[in-house]
């Protein structure tokens, strides 16, 4: 398929039930190409819920791409030209622009009039995907230098209007930087590998780790609690636990193997798939620990550091490098190449809840190749 922006295409939808619980399973793209929603942590839906992103590589390159009247609406291209970051893609809280990353530089797009336009261009480089303040006034993103315009790697700070933009240096890969839901001033980021969980003022000051542990504690995912202002995170294989930010008390929620973990806006209860064994994709009540599954995931979940419990070393890298299936890309394991030590990306469900939390986004290329699927939730 060849594709440019604005393109419309027919609706590529089905729908079955899971076979352990019966829910509703949408399936909203059936395409040979892999297609993905958005990043676990960002929403693909619109605030109406009529609106769903998602990235596929079927034109040639990572693009974005919108179901247009959420299920079984039309399918149409949302941009063109040099691949975006294909886990970029993110909602302004207005609802109206997307914001995303290409190369080392922040671009939005309209939805109505497919209009574009550059936030903030570092130059040579690359950047992670880019989180909101509560607001929608301020962006941050993790950012790797080449030859950008400080010649330092971190986090890029500044607002959606282009103004105040700023880097604040960091020794290592920076992963998931997230503004605090209340308290815009502090940002919580993950850095690669150990240990993981840091904050900072939006300004640059403070710089603190949050938790000190050693690469055999594989801390990951780590995000807020809802508006609770609480971080959540979970440690491979072992347990899904809660920090709090003030007092640094650590709490168990539930010992499993939860993975990619999701709150939902009240911090009551965390969305998370599972892997090694892949038993599904569950909804877990922070109170009690108690986990009820949603439905299967029956993706691959490829990436061979997921049988272990710590972070991957030079060695690992440099073992699959050896293979010759493995490629570490500039941003860990954030893109989606291929890589056999923590990926490829596109074969984890990453489940994300609707605007509404009745229902759940995941990714699964049980097909043979990655969907976009959408299941109701089959408890509410």
């Amino acid at each position: 398929m060849t594709g440019s922006k604005g393109l419309v295409v027919p609706s590529e939808y089905s729908q079955c039930r899971d076979l352990v619980t019966g829910a509703l399973v949408h399936q909203l793209t059936d395409h040979p190409s892999i297609n993905h929603a958005t990043y676990f942590l960002q929403s693909s839906f619109s605030p109406d819920g009529q609106t769903m992103l998602f990235i596929s590589n079927r034109t040639g390159s990572w693009q974005l791409f919108a179901v247009t009247g959420f299920p079984t609406g039309d399918i149409r291209q949302l941009t063109d030209g040099p691949a975006i970051h294909p886990f970029s893609p993110a909602f302004h809280p207005s609802g109206d622009r997307v914001f995303f990353v290409r190369g080392c530089s922040i671009c939005w797009l309209r939805l109505d009039t497919l209009e574009e336009g550059c936030v903030i261009d570092f130059g040579g480089g690359s950047m992670g995907e880019c989180s909101f303040d509560a607001s929608g006034e301020w962006l941050v993103a993790a950012v790797k230098a080449a030859a950008n315009r400080d010649g330092q790697s971190g986090l890029a700070v500044g607002r959606t209007d282009g103004t105040g933009w700023h880097v604040i240096p960091f020794p290592r890969t920076v992963i998931h930087p997230q503004f605090h839901p209340l308290d815009r001033s502090w940002i919580e980021f993950a850095g690669d590998p150990a240990p993981r969980m840091h904050r900072v003022r939006r300004d640059g000051t403070e710089l603190e780790c949050l938790y000190q542990h050693d690469n055999d504690q594989f801390v990951v995912h780590e995000t807020f609690l809802g508006q609770t202002g609480q971080l959540l995170y979970t440690v491979w294989p072992q347990a899904l636990r809660t920090m709090n930010w003030e007092t640094r008390e650590h709490r168990t929620i539930a010992a499993f193997n939860a993975w990619h973990i999701t709150p939902n806006r009240a911090g009551t209860a965390v969305l998370c798939d599972t892997n090694h064994p892949d038993d599904g994709i569950f909804i877990v009540d922070v109170a009690s620990g108690t986990r009820r599954l949603v439905c299967l995931s029956e993706a691959t979940n490829g990436g061979s550091q997921w049988t272990k419990s710590r972070y991957a070393l030079a060695a690992d890298f440099a073992a699959a490098q050896n293979s010759g299936t493995s490629q570490r890309r500039s941003l860990s394991w954030m893109e989606m190449g291929i890589d056999t030590v923590y990926g490829p990306q596109w074969t984890h469900p990453h489940p994300s809840f609707s605007r509404d939390e009745r229902s759940v986004v995941f990714t699964s290329d049980r097909t043979g190749s990655a969907q976009v699927y959408v299941a109701d939730i089959p408890f509410n």
